[in-house]
């Protein structure tokens, strides 16, 4: 059983006859013929009964029609796809993004690039960025955008923005009558922030220690988001990166920590896979959006 004989099979049943078929096919009566006869020797049973001249079809006929009407639907749904992918109709873009990063500028950046590409399947990994890494060299996505670089021997890397850290305290807090917040506002205060053996949590260690103190985290967190429930339960203070919008969270607000600590928004590209045709659509939107938040603040940040 081969591909063209379920053609001409399927041909006949939904024709109702070898003329139609054969017209269908654009191939000869004869042929269409000799390809049934060989079909129904090959599966040792008739598929149709010849009854006054009529081609009717057996039991087996209308148990096998099912199936291979399904994957004649799948496959012309498949060259119709293959089709469209090559008039770049459609396309798939897989990023891996940190937390953080996912709750601030990501919504506008897929925003606009949707705009511009509805055509565009997004694969949206949130992951820590050990595992977005991983994905990164794997091939199972096609960027990276995180709080910190990935260095990889083919991964090529570009900053996007350097974020300071804030501390995020309740509105009703002693502090938030304060301009900014140093160490030495925070002693004995529960801190909430990163490991010391984060990039950005051994930043905040070298600070404490420059003022004569130790950062002792009470509560550890690996992205800023999981910080912003125990703020507001008055929990604790949080150090944690500034790309959140943390003055649209109710109940809570954010102060600049000094002296000043900050890290990168990297995007990260492994060049040793095969890049998306859309990466570059996306990274100028990327480009675009922390540009008009270094415009918006005059700062930078």
């Amino acid at each position: 059983m081969n591909a063209r004989q379920l053609e001409i099979f399927r041909a006949i049943m939904r024709e109702g006859t070898i003329t139609a078929a054969a017209n269908t096919l654009a191939v000869s009566q004869p042929a269409i013929s000799k390809v049934l006869l060989h079909l129904e020797s090959q599966l040792g049973y008739a598929l149709f009964d010849r009854i006054g001249g009529r081609l009717v079809p057996t039991m087996e006929a209308h148990l096998l029609y099912a199936d291979v009407d399904r994957v004649f639907r799948q496959m012309e749904a498949l060259k119709s796809l293959a089709r469209d992918v090559g008039a770049n109709k459609i396309g798939l873009l897989r990023i891996g993004v940190t937390l953080s990063l996912a709750y601030s500028v990501l919504p506008s950046v897929l925003a606009a690039f949707r705009i511009r590409h509805p055509e565009v399947k997004i694969h949206l990994h949130t992951l820590p960025k050990r595992e977005i890494a991983e994905a990164l060299q794997l091939g199972d996505i096609d960027l990276a955008v995180t709080l910190s670089p990935i260095l990889a021997p083919t991964v090529r890397v570009e900053t996007l923005s350097e974020v300071p850290v804030v501390a995020i305290l309740p509105k009703d807090d002693a502090l938030a009558a304060e301009s900014f917040i140093t160490p030495a506002l925070l002693d004995g205060r529960s801190l909430i922030s990163y490991s010391s053996h984060a990039e950005i949590g051994a930043a905040l260690d070298g600070v404490f220690a420059a003022a004569g103190r130790t950062r002792d985290v009470a509560i550890q967190i690996a992205s800023s988001v999981g910080a912003l429930p125990l703020v507001r339960e008055g929990v604790g203070i949080a150090l944690v990166d500034g790309l959140s919008i943390w003055h649209s969270f109710e109940g809570i607000i954010a102060r600049p920590f000094l002296p000043k600590v900050t890290t990168n928004v990297s995007l990260s590209v492994n060049e040793a896979r095969p890049e998306s045709r859309f990466l570059e659509p996306f990274v100028a939107c990327l480009r675009r959006a922390f540009s008009a938040a270094k415009d918006s603040t005059g700062d930078g940040q």
